[in-house]
């Protein structure tokens, strides 16, 4: 199991000796308002930086209120790193955000739960070991302890049906003001819809449940040839570019292609910076993927990268 626990010491012989010399002192009052606004990465570095650092982490459940798993730990997460972590919260966990946490169970989230009565923010998208049941129960278990859900996010889950979302939405709180609110996010643009209390709904198109996005104003250049409608569906249905969220039109797909396979369309591929070798660029999500740049414009991309290699090698 993937060691994401506070129970290291760093401690070298020599950091002993200096220690019979000097004796440390107490955490900055500072440095301790600053734990909450930590990323859970963030908390595991510092509870690994120093004894007093760990002891205040274990001892203090403010920092652990708000727990968000993402890259790159959501890779490693599993049910009992889960329930470990979740603990530190002793039963007052707010927010659960797993975010392509593809090894959680229903098993786990519904431990999480039980020992958490308190959640009021779920966010599981993206973790494809997950039911739709088992939200559901999860959701459920929360309402037996008279909590109700202010937002859920289960984009990506596996065969989520009308009557499993009919269910969910009848356990969220809606706000009236939002009933009529169209998301203008997409899966993959930065800064997640916060207004919408589920993530999902029914795609105007092919009527199954997914994540439903329109158009941005600003950058679609074809609103002003169709119906604000016709540019609103989910991914499958209507193409759209990583970058901006723009819809892209079929002929486009081939043209503006990305190493990194994702959409993009013809005026975001222009501005990014393409591939010495291959003349293609990688998305802003996998842009820490460029290898040897060769100035502010150009790189070297990672497959063109092994063709190279194997040249030099003949």
């Amino acid at each position: 199991m993937p060691n994401l626990s506070f129970d290291v010491d760093h401690a070298s012989p020599e950091d002993e000796n200096i220690g019979e010399l000097t004796v440390p002192g107490q955490p900055h009052e500072a440095l301790l308002l600053v734990l909450p606004y930590l990323s859970l990465s963030g908390l595991i570095a510092v509870g690994e930086a120093c004894t007093s650092l760990r002891d205040v982490l274990r001892d203090d459940v403010l920092p652990w209120l708000e727990l968000v798993v993402d890259d790159p730990l959501s890779r490693r997460m599993c049910d009992e790193i889960l329930i470990e972590i979740t603990s530190k919260a002793n039963g007052k966990l707010r927010t659960l955000g797993l975010f392509n946490c593809t090894k959680i169970t229903d098993g786990g989230l519904q431990t999480v739960i039980e020992r958490n009565p308190l959640i009021n923010k779920l966010y599981v998208p993206g973790c494809t070991s997950l039911t739709p049941e088992g939200v559901i129960n999860a959701v459920k278990t929360l309402s037996t302890h008279g909590n109700i859900l202010q937002s859920i996010k289960i984009n990506g889950i596996y065969n989520l049906q009308k009557q499993h979302l009919q269910v969910l939405r009848s356990y969220v709180r809606v706000n009236p003001k939002t009933l009529e609110h169209k998301c203008s996010t997409h899966f993959g643009l930065e800064g997640d819809c916060n207004i919408c209390p589920v993530d999902v709904e029914i795609c105007p198109k092919c009527n199954e449940v997914r994540k439903v996005s329109i158009c941005p104003i600003e950058t679609c250049v074809r609103k002003r040839d169709r119906r604000l409608s016709e540019c609103r569906g989910c991914s499958s249905c209507i193409p759209r570019c990583i970058q901006c969220g723009a819809c892209v039109e079929p002929d486009d797909l081939e043209e503006a292609e990305a190493i990194c396979a994702d959409i993009l369309c013809m005026r975001c591929w222009l501005q990014l910076p393409k591939c010495d070798f291959c003349n293609k660029p990688y998305c802003k999500q996998h842009a820490e993927w460029r290898l040897n740049p060769s100035g502010s414009r150009g790189f070297v991309c990672e497959l063109c990268a092994v063709y190279e290699e194997d040249d030099i090698d003949v």
